[in-house]
Order: C-alpha cells, then sequence, then structure tokens
C-alpha cells in the first residue's frame, strides 16, 4: 500500500462536566500527538447545505493507516494543516498482505 501522505493523531483529555464526561480541545497545550506516520488520504465526498442563515460546506476524507496505528473515534487528524475529526469507528483491516486501518474523516466549513 503506497503511504503519501503525512496525517498527525491527536487526542484530549477527558473532562467530566454535570451530565457526561467528554474531549476537552480548547486547551491546545492538553492535547497529545498520539501518533504519527506516513498514510494514504482520499477525497470521499464534498457537498454544501445553503439557507438564509448560513452556508455550511463538509468535506469528507478516507484516510488509511498502517496497521500498527491507534486511533479512537474521538480523536482528530492533522492533515496538511487541515484539522479533521474523526467520524464513526475506525475499522482495522487485519487479514492478507494489505493490513490497515481505516478512517473516515470530516470538516465542516461555516
Amino acid at each position: 500500500m503506497m503511504l503519501p501522505d503525512h496525517v498527525e493523531v491527536h487526542r484530549a483529555p477527558l473532562v467530566e462536566s454535570a451530565y457526561t464526561r467528554k474531549r476537552d480541545w480548547a486547551l491546545p497545550p492538553e492535547r497529545t500527538r498520539h501518533w504519527s506516520g506516513r498514510a494514504s488520504v482520499q477525497p470521499d465526498r464534498s457537498f454544501e447545505v445553503r439557507s438564509p442563515a448560513r452556508e455550511t460546506a463538509q468535506r469528507r476524507l478516507r484516510v488509511y493507516l498502517p496497521a500498527g496505528a491507534t486511533v479512537e473515534s474521538a480523536d482528530r487528524l492533522l492533515i496538511g494543516g487541515r484539522w479533521y475529526e474523526v467520524d464513526g469507528a475506525p475499522m482495522v483491516w487485519g487479514t492478507g498482505g494489505l493490513r490497515h486501518v481505516r478512517v473516515n474523516a470530516w470538516e465542516v466549513e461555516h
């Protein structure tokens, strides 16, 4: 598998709120680079939602990481200087010669 793109996986700490636990992405020093390396980043789709209140564009990517990469559904990816959120649970393909982890990533632009 060709892995021409550089990708970083970042993870933020869990914080307690009154009703739930969530990741705290507000403080950059708190988040950590959990994994960094080569990947294959491919476009998936892009679409816009137009309304009188606002215009919103979304980009979705498919990111193929090497089999040893660890990524969780609450992580964020830094790809080409842009931040993407992991969409859903990463999928591990562990058979055959092309072992990898597939991640769906998305970005929203307002």
